[in-house]
């Protein structure tokens, strides 16, 4: 079959790789009907080091199962799924906690053995505790909204959960990409009144105010600060969802937050060290939270809105590709030529 490999930055192929097969009772084999590009992708796409093997990548998909281990009871072939992120076993405590993400015997696609999803199958392991089979056929227009489950959507409601966003809570989103936008999205479906978006693409911000959003600025650094603080009445928002990962975004949330308010990171970091003494949070009383979203968790909450209509997060996809052509989408969304790029094999 076909899959994406990366042999270093920037050098994305797509080559012939052995198909996947059962390999423990409790696996499925998916043929991937969607998958798509992520913007943590691009994190090894700028600072991979070269090598010879090449690293599998890909993990939002939605699929078809193909064939399931003898163990696997909750799924049978020709199944329409979702698939997490994370692949986990249902049944551990951090998982009967909605903490998949945490599973004592789970992990993460393109990792440890385990194929990426920028392919044509993939084997998934403990397919009962992982996958959400959708009443869905493959040419269902809801296609690209259910892929945003596997990720984007569930990152951003992970996001504003941890943050307590509610109808009291003004809300600050640092980020204009797919997770950004999805914050704000979920931030609007908690009751939050005011939701303050810090973007400067246009095409995205003004997703942003169609997903809720009630102001943009698109000022960074003490400029965006200054401004946030002015839509806010001086004092900063409630609650920052930092949707970037990188150290100025960081500092943008610490600048934003009002005393005794909540900042909820789920940027993947590309830093080490951040302030978090006296003077930046501890003096006044500021909650950091946040991390790798438990998105298996909000599947079943989300999904029936997806469902019927009432939500569409579908539109961050603003590009669709084929499979062959994945270098290049890895290129567009690089370039900011695109949002979020859509694969199909």
């Amino acid at each position: 079959m076909r899959a994406t490999m990366m042999y270093g930055a920037g050098d994305v192929r797509v080559e012939n790789v052995p198909d996947p097969v059962i390999q423990n009772p409790t696996d499925a084999i998916v043929r991937i009907v969607n998958s798509c590009i992520c913007g943590s992708d691009l994190h090894p796409y700028h600072g991979m080091p070269s090598s010879r093997q090449g690293s599998p990548m890909g993990h939002e998909f939605i699929g078809v199962v193909e064939e399931t281990g003898k163990d696997v009871s909750t799924l049978k072939k020709g199944d329409f799924v979702i698939a997490p992120f994370a692949w986990s076993d249902g049944t551990c405590v951090f998982c009967r906690e909605g903490l998949q993400t945490s599973c004592r015997h789970g992990g993460f696609w393109a990792s440890n053995g385990i194929g990426g999803a920028q392919a044509e199958a993939v084997r998934v392991p403990f397919a009962d505790g992982t996958l959400v089979q959708v009443p869905v056929g493959e040419d269902s227009e809801l296609l690209p909204s259910l892929l945003t489950l596997s990720d984007v959507y569930g990152t951003g409601y992970h996001a504003a959960i941890k943050a307590g966003v509610n109808a009291r809570t003004t809300v600050t989103v640092i980020g204009d990409g797919a997770v950004g936008l999805m914050a704000v999205l979920s931030a609007k479906q908690l009751g939050a009144e005011q939701i303050i978006l810090m973007g400067r693409h246009k095409a995205r911000t003004d997703l942003g105010i169609e997903y809720g959003a009630t102001d943009v600025v698109a000022e960074r650094g003490e400029a965006g600060i200054e401004k946030v603080r002015e839509l806010s009445g001086g004092d900063g928002t409630h609650t920052v969802l930092e949707c970037v990962g990188h150290r100025p975004a960081y500092d943008q949330a610490l600048g934003v937050i009002r005393p005794g308010g909540v900042i909820s990171r789920v940027g993947v970091p590309q830093y080490e060290d951040a302030p978090i003494g006296f003077g930046s949070m501890f003096g006044p009383n500021i909650t950091l939270t946040g991390g790798p979203a438990p998105v298996r968790a909000y599947i079943e909450t989300l999904l029936p809105g997806v469902l019927d209509g009432t939500v569409n997060p579908g539109k961050v996809f603003d590009r669709t590709i084929s499979l062959n052509d994945v270098p290049d989408g890895y290129r567009a969304m690089d370039s900011r030529e695109a949002l979020k790029v859509l694969v199909r094999p």
